[in-house]
């Protein structure tokens, strides 16, 4: 080959090569942006009462290796003291965050998997089901999540909730319209996963609707979305089964 021929290709390999870095650094960019902008959603509706709660977390700690951690949204705030709720001797920390998506839940896993906790109670999902994300995407966040968890913290267990039904009949919730039936199916594919991956599946969404139908039941909500005390009730029974055999 010429040596101007050869200087020539050379050139334009870099070229391509430069165009393909520049490519991957903007297609890097562009992820870090959406999950910004993904965290800032969620911190924006928790506003100030998110940082509050990371704050509380900090002076609280209290987790070591015998310690069962709820981890959630508002459905796991709300429940409060989740240890007199199942009435149980063994110690269940409140790590429900109101407002809270899978982004904001894999951020503060610092304050949880380093402690190495008996057992993880996941409750995630519901505040990804906005706008147009898919309900096989919201599965992936969740899965996603999972992934971190079980990372990060191996030799803890972990046990994954299903994502609560809804009662759209309420009309509150614009940001669910539409969703009630995406919940069963973004389930499924949770599910799926963790069967092949020897993680837990609790599945509370079933012993919640109405009928055959996928519709929370009236009785179990005030809103179409968060739990009355009867609806913790169906969870709490759910969750000692699990807590007994830890």
């Amino acid at each position: 080959m010429k040596p101007w021929l050869s200087a020539g290709l050379s050139k334009v390999l870099l070229l391509l090569c430069l165009l393909m870095v520049a490519e991957q650094a903007d297609a890097q960019r562009r992820r870090t942006t959406r999950r910004r902008t993904t965290r800032r959603t969620a911190v924006q509706r928790g506003g100030n009462h998110h940082q509050q709660r990371i704050a509380q977390f900090e002076r609280e700690g209290g987790i070591d290796s015998t310690t069962v951690v709820m981890l959630g949204n508002s459905l796991t705030e709300n429940g409060k003291d989740w240890q007199e709720r199942i009435g149980t001797t063994r110690k269940i920390v409140n790590r429900g965050i109101i407002g809270d998506n899978t982004v904001g839940m894999t951020e503060r896993l610092y304050q949880i998997t380093p402690f190495k906790p008996k057992a993880i109670f996941l409750m995630a999902g519901i505040n990804d089901m906005v706008g147009n994300t898919t309900a096989e995407q919201v599965a992936q966040h969740v899965i996603t999540l999972i992934e971190h968890i079980r990372s990060q913290a191996p030799q803890t267990q972990l046990f994954v909730e299903s994502i609560l039904p809804i009662d759209e009949t309420d009309g509150r919730w614009k940001t669910l319209a539409g969703r009630t039936d995406d919940i069963p199916f973004a389930n499924m594919l949770i599910k799926a996963y963790c069967e092949t991956h020897d993680i837990t599946f609790i599945d509370i969404f079933s012993r919640m609707t109405r009928g055959r139908s996928n519709q929370l039941r009236a009785e179990l909500s005030g809103d179409g979305l968060h739990l009355t005390e009867q609806g913790y009730r169906v969870w709490a029974f759910e969750l000692k089964k699990y807590i007994n055999r830890l």
